[in-house]
């Protein structure tokens, strides 16, 4: 699954008006050569570095080492060894030098040295070069960011021909909805990994701003696309199925020939998320996994984290902010107003609130999600997308109480069977119900 370039592909580092000087540059340059030939097409990944008069320490360790190590079982520190890998991975990989043996200890590893013609520059510049070379040589974590899936509903049985129009016209939605979006001042350093019939999108920078960036190019993306399904003929426009979720995940650069790709891979508990909710999504749906994410308007506290919103709370906030898109062009046709909500229903207290979704998988494993609506005007043209109450399953549709009481009442087997049917088309294995 190769990623695609896009318009917010980083340039290279010797451009602009910072560029890196030609010293530092054979530097990089020598840094990359033996990274790669340590990293011997995959078998070793680098963990973080440190500076030194003479060039640089590496850590380097096969391949399979951090999966062996994660595996350990007993007491003391063999039970964190998971969680103290993800955090050495994750952010920055410099570390002091003192950190750096600290490290090769609890490994029990000894570090590389790499040696420079010339010490390493504390320019950022400079370091940021050395930062992203060791990151395309080994393996990263993230621990929250939001990331979308786009599924293009039944695509196995188009012709070749119409999968791959299908899969250009969402391309062209991915960039088209790029560009409207820096015309309005927001830029999105997206990155795209494709999953055969859809795309894995993600915005290379992190942040509350960039999550709440991805959800206005969610926005975009489905105005898009919907638009364009509207103006076409056949079946080279697709139906998709959309899914927001925001969570952690382990970020790759694969082997291609004798070297690393340059596009990055994402895999972990958002991407397994995004899937699983996908799957159960129809067509024309919108789905916002349940999360816990930094809120935009918050400040750091004293301890350095930003308190946390719910779901609703982020998709709230959003909602807020919508006017930065008014004004945006679909189809020659600005947009004059903009407005999403969760589906809501009744809560404990019988107030209206947004309904919470439980996805059991085929591996028996549940999840929950919201669905969500959108509400446009094009210069007096009112469109809907996603699904509101109305077209959702019947077993959604049901104007059922959320409160605990109402939900101590079991279905019957007929009626579990019915549903099922209805939702799944006869997949059995899998559900989605009210929470």
């Amino acid at each position: 699954m190769a990623e695609t370039s896009n318009p917010g592909s980083p340039g290279p580092v010797g451009e602009g008006p910072q560029a890196i000087s030609i010293v530092q540059r054979g530097n990089l340059k020598s840094l990359e050569h033996t990274l790669r030939k340590q990293w011997r097409l995959g078998q070793n990944i680098v963990l973080c570095w440190s500076s030194d008069q003479r060039g640089l320490l590496v850590i380097f360790v096969p391949h399979y080492f951090l999966g062996n190590y994660c595996a350990l079982s007993g007491s003391g520190e063999d039970q964190d060894n998971e969680a103290f890998i993800r955090e050495l991975i994750a952010g920055r990989r410099r570390k002091s030098r003192e950190e750096l043996f600290a490290v090769c200890e609890r490994l029990d590893v000894a570090p590389t040295f790499i040696k420079l013609d010339t010490p390493v520059s504390e320019e950022p510049r400079v370091l940021d070069a050395v930062e992203q070379l060791i990151k395309r040589y080994g393996l990263s974590y993230v621990e929250s960011r939001a990331v979308l899936l786009f599924d293009i509903v039944e695509f196995s049985l188009y012709t070749p021909f119409e999968q791959a129009s299908q899969l250009n016209s969402l391309s062209y939605s991915l960039n088209s909805a790029y560009n409207k979006l820096l015309a309005r001042g927001i830029e999105i350093n997206f990155a795209r990994t494709t999953t055969g019939d859809g795309y894995y999108i993600w915005n290379r920078d992190l942040g509350p701003e960039a999550n709440r960036d991805l959800f206005y190019f969610l926005l975009l993306v489905v105005a898009d696309n919907t638009m364009a399904r509207a103006a076409s003929r056949g079946n080279t426009v697709p139906v998709i199925r959309t899914a927001y979720h925001i969570g952690g995940h382990y970020e790759l650069y694969q082997a291609e020939g004798v070297n690393p790709t340059v596009f990055s891979y994402i895999v972990g508990d958002v991407t397994i998320e995004l899937a699983r909710m996908v799957d159960l999504a129809e067509a024309n749906q919108i789905l916002v996994g349940d999360f816990h994410c930094p809120s935009v308007a918050s400040r750091a506290s004293a301890y350095g984290r930003q308190p946390e919103v719910t779901a609703p709370a982020f998709i709230s906030a959003c909602n807020r902010d919508l006017a930065a898109l008014q004004g945006t062009q679909l189809s020659g046709k600005a947009i004059t107003s903009l407005s999403c909500r969760l589906t809501a229903g009744e809560g404990d207290d019988g107030k209206r609130e947004p309904r919470r979704f439980r996805i059991v998988d085929k591996h028996g494993i549940s999840r929950h999600a919201y669905n969500l609506e959108i509400a446009m005007d094009l210069e007096g043209k009112n469109i809907s997308l996603g699904l509101d109450v109305s077209r959702l399953p019947a077993r959604h549709r049901d104007d059922e109480s959320t409160s605990p009481a109402a939900r101590r009442v079991a279905p019957s087997a007929d009626e579990l069977i019915g549903d099922l049917a209805g939702l799944l088309k006869k997949r059995p294995a899998r559900t989605m119900t009210e929470d």
